[in-house]
């Protein structure tokens, strides 16, 4: 095994034991390298299937979801990306969004948003005009799976909605 790959490993254990997230900083003067040598490790440790997450307080390790909830939710096109940022930044995944048709009837895609990247990489694609969102077809209502290590987080993420305008009670 090379050095970067040590690295990568060392990078994981830490993250694993670690309930609070670490941020790139931090994680550069544990291992003497650059912040963006930290980016590009959590990068290729993502793409080997880590359950990594990034939220505005560091990375972490996706434990298991032991709670999970839907909440209903509206806003404009604009507020995608403003949404889904809300979520993972609590440290929450949205797992899926699905739409209650009058014609068709339930409509769900899974979505697996971890991330803020993930989120802006959904919202390049909408914007890129591929396709519209789901939510058009109901005014803009639209329903979340999300999940999170606890209750707890998934209050606040319900409260941080409500305080944006989005949530739908």
């Amino acid at each position: 095994m090379n050095k970067t790959d040590e690295r990568r490993e060392k990078i994981l254990k830490v993250l694993i034991e670690n309930d609070d997230p670490i941020n790139g900083t931090e994680l550069s003067k544990i291992f003497g390298v650059s912040r963006q040598v930290i980016v590009q490790d959590i990068a290729i440790l993502k793409e080997k299937n880590n359950d990594i997450i990034s939220t505005n307080r560091g990375y972490k390790i996706f434990k298991k979801a032991s709670c999970v909830r839907v909440i209903k939710v509206s806003h404009s096109d604009e507020d995608i990306e403003n949404e889904l940022n809300i979520i993972v930044d609590l440290g929450a995944v949205v797992k899926d969004v699905f739409i209650s048709h009058k014609a068709y009837g339930k409509i769900n895609i899974d979505l697996n948003i971890k991330s803020r990247r993930d989120g802006q990489n959904l919202n390049d694609r909408i914007n890129a005009g591929i396709s519209k969102p789901l939510k058009n077809l109901t005014n803009g209502y639209h329903y979340h799976t999300i999940m999170a290590e606890s209750e707890e987080i998934l209050d606040e993420v319900v409260k941080k909605l409500d305080e944006a305008g989005y949530l739908v009670k």
